[in-house]
């Protein structure tokens, strides 16, 4: 049998309380658990000996079937690498927004970091929906999109 549905999202983290506070009080993600790891399996399934990970599960509220686990790595913290959207190996997590200006200034009054201002998108299956890539604080790409009124799930 293959794969039934995407569990979450991972992203390896510098600080779990600053990207928590990106998180939960900037974009309005809700913390589902939070916790440190020393078990065991953590060392054997990272291949680093006697790991400990503090964890948070972030979700969109009334959206729990996609959780974004954020991991520090409190005993073996490793070098930030490149982030950029085209270097393979890298990804970006969207979310989507009701109203696109709202946020964008919002986050941007903040201090959220933008690649550009919100586009609008002239071709393909978005044709009509606005996006913006934005950073989290270690960098990591995000997008923002308000599709199409006929596009929203």
């Amino acid at each position: 049998m293959g794969v039934t549905s995407i569990r979450h999202t991972g992203f390896t983290v510098s600080n779990l309380e600053r990207s928590l506070e990106f998180y939960r009080d900037r974009l309005g993600m809700k913390v589902v658990a939070q916790q440190l790891g020393t078990a065991e399996y953590l060392s054997t399934m990272t291949r680093f000996q006697n790991v400990q990970i503090k964890f948070a599960l972030l979700a969109v509220e009334g959206h729990p079937e996609h959780v974004l686990e954020l991991l520090e790595y409190v005993s073996h913290p490793g070098e930030p690498q490149e982030l950029a959207t085209n270097c393979p190996g890298n990804g970006h997590l969207c979310f989507q927004v009701e109203d696109m200006w709202e946020t964008y200034e919002r986050l941007k009054s903040e201090g959220v970091r933008f690649k550009s201002e919100p586009v609008g998108v002239t071709a393909g299956v978005n044709t009509g929906a606005y996006a913006v890539y934005l950073w989290d604080p270690d960098g990591f790409t995000l997008e923002l999109v308000q599709p199409p009124a006929a596009l929203k799930r």
